[in-house]
């Protein structure tokens, strides 16, 4: 799989989305990464264009006829343009833009079809010596095609039949009786080659799914489901890195639960935890898809509001104390009844950056809990030095000279 970040574009026309398709649903990022694998492997790529360019021009040296000749003129331009292609999509990658993908697979079939065409003009002239270096080189290159384009089996399929199917009419057209025995060598040898492509795709995909299955468990908290700590810090970086746009302003909302420390010491630690995904299933019916729940640890969540307005914000923050402050029946038939304090912090306007708006927010959280519970408090410069004092044990002169800083 390749990890270089680069990624190419899905295919647009009709026959090369058909020849990109595994055959089977596959999510759209395993799609985009199938795709990508298609430019991979340079020297399987630089391997067989120099075997088959070499072959077509011993053969154009061996017997110089407008057909070989014709071959090696084929050959040149083909790969030429591969190779071309390739290098444009590279560089139009690494700036997100399109990338000639559709033209980079019909080549691929191009190259096979004149691959194939080399063996047919080869078995038909009758000279078994270019006969064999012919149809070496074509089964040599259907196994780089087969590891190349694995990800694209239809792909595989489609070059394996262009690269060898012109055995069958070449052997017809050469009369010695000896060569029939490829009309049963051929079709065995693409349904074999064709089948492992397949079989190769399912394994890449499966890997695929494994390792994004892997990386989301590493970004979720496995009590709720939600988002854990490092997912929220990765989403709060992915936000602020396109702080440019102008629909990049968001906010922050750091919650606590009031209350959750005497249900766990009443009804146990698994009370507490059904408490827990109670509250992260209130949050979901509250809070936007789009927007992003995160539980950082014990009874702490934090919401990233994608909507610009703060009213919003503050207006969300009221729903979602309403919502917790409401009485909860908890599994076993127990009733309890929590509060939910909310610090409230903006982008940009209360920090640039992931660790200073988590700050203004858990701030103002502690001025929420402050002032009584169950209620939100908006980030403020006197917030902030309420928390400077609280965390870092200073005296008042020196958190002011730190909030000045």
């Amino acid at each position: 799989m390749r990890g270089d970040g680069l990624a190419f574009s899905l295919p647009r026309w009709r026959v090369t989305r058909w020849l990109a398709n595994p055959g089977y649903p596959v999510s759209p990022d395993d799609r985009l990464a199938l795709i990508g694998e298609l430019y991979g492997c340079w020297s399987v790529f630089a391997g067989g264009a120099i075997n088959t360019v070499a072959v077509a021009a011993a053969l154009a040296l061996r017997t110089p006829t407008a057909l070989f000749i014709s071959w090696l003129a084929l050959e040149l331009v083909i790969c030429l343009s591969r190779l071309i292609v390739m290098m444009i999509a590279y560089r139009r990658s690494r700036h997100k833009l399109t990338t000639p993908t559709d033209v980079h697979i019909l080549l691929s079939v191009a190259w096979s079809a004149s691959v194939g065409f080399g063996v047919g003009i080869s078995l038909a002239s009758g000279d078994w010596v270019a006969a064999s270096l012919a149809c070496i080189s074509s089964a040599a290159m259907v196994g780089g095609i087969c590891f190349r384009n694995f990800s694209a089996p239809r792909l595989v399929g489609t070059m394996i039949l262009c690269s060898i199917g012109p055995v069958l009419p070449g052997v017809a057209i050469s009369h010695e009786p000896l060569l029939f025995v490829m009309y049963l060598q051929m079709p065995v040898y693409f349904v074999a080659m064709t089948g492992a492509a397949f079989r190769l795709n399912k394994m890449l995909v499966a890997v695929m799914r494994a390792k994004t299955e892997s990386d989301e468990r590493a970004l979720r908290d496995p009590l709720t489901g939600l988002s854990n700590r490092a997912g929220l810090i990765e989403a709060l970086q992915r936000k602020l890195a396109g702080k440019a746009d102008a629909d990049q302003r968001f906010a922050v909302l750091y919650l606590d639960l009031d209350g959750f420390k005497p249900v766990n010491d009443t009804f146990g630690h698994a009370a507490g935890d059904e408490l827990l995904k109670i509250v992260g299933r209130t949050l979901r019916q509250v809070v936007s898809p789009a927007d992003l729940i995160a539980r950082i640890g014990g009874d702490e969540f934090v919401v990233l509001v994608s909507d610009p307005s703060i009213d919003h914000a503050l207006a969300l923050g009221e729903r979602i104390i309403e919502m917790i402050t409401a009485p909860v029946v908890l599994p076993g038939g127990a009733r309890v009844q929590i509060g939910m304090s909310i610090g409230i912090a903006a982008a940009p306007e209360h920090g640039s950056d992931a660790e200073a708006l988590l700050f203004a927010a858990d701030a103002a959280l502690y001025d929420a809990k402050s002032s009584g519970k169950s209620c939100w408090r908006l980030a403020s410069a006197e917030a902030n030095l309420a928390a400077l004092r609280k965390y870092a044990g200073i005296d008042q002169v020196a958190a002011e000279k730190l909030t000045a800083a």
